[in-house]
């Protein structure tokens, strides 16, 4: 992947960090696809709901002992920040199988690492797949457990920030969903303040 790749997918994010992100790319080049080469880079994660989206499933995280989303750093092997994310939901929820939704960038969130990680910050770049909740799913070597929950009751402890980001996304597909008077789609727990995750 190069700097154009991410650019091209961060170009038309629904955030209103967009800006930042593409700012963050186009100043530090490839050091921000490589965590080798700097302490603040680009991550890639996936938001896995259930078809009626009451359900997401999350992973303990080892290193920071909270309930997750699925993501991580990027590898040289991936195309693109879409198939990034969808190499780690892939492996850390054991959904062979696993597809994004539709590939488009759905959620930007920037934050600071501390503890166990040996990196500064994460420029973390979500997408949505779905998965049936009675999908067979294994635990990785990066993960103490893998499990859904209910969105509007989700685990403790969880990743700061994530109660959020998962309302936005909710409330997105909400929105998308407002002609359709049939549709049923709940929203997360309140907004909570912090920073962690992938």
């Amino acid at each position: 992947m190069r700097p154009a790749d991410a650019l091209a997918a961060l170009t038309d994010a629904p955030s209103p960090d967009r800006e930042r992100f593409v700012g963050f790319v186009r100043g530090t080049g490839d050091a921000a696809l490589d965590r080798s080469l700097g302490t603040e880079h680009l991550t890639a994660s996936c938001f896995v709901f259930s078809p009626d989206r009451s359900r997401v499933l999350l992973c303990l995280h080892r290193k920071g002992r909270f309930w997750v989303q699925f993501g991580g750093h990027l590898e040289p092997r991936d195309a693109d920040l879409a198939g990034a994310a969808r190499r780690e939901a892939r492996e850390e929820s054991g959904i062979v199988g696993l597809e994004l939704d539709d590939g488009v960038v759905a959620d930007l969130d920037r934050h600071d690492l501390h503890g166990g990680f040996s990196c500064a910050a994460h420029w973390d770049v979500g997408f949505v797949a779905t998965a049936d909740p009675s999908t067979r799913t294994t635990v990785s070597h990066e993960s103490e457990d893998v499990r859904w929950f209910p969105v509007d009751a989700l685990p403790e402890p969880i990743a700061p920030g994530l109660p959020r980001r998962l309302a936005a996304l909710l409330a997105g597909a909400d929105a998308d969903t407002d002609t359709d008077p049939d549709a049923d789609v709940s929203t997360a727990a309140p907004a909570r303040d912090g920073t962690a995750g992938p």
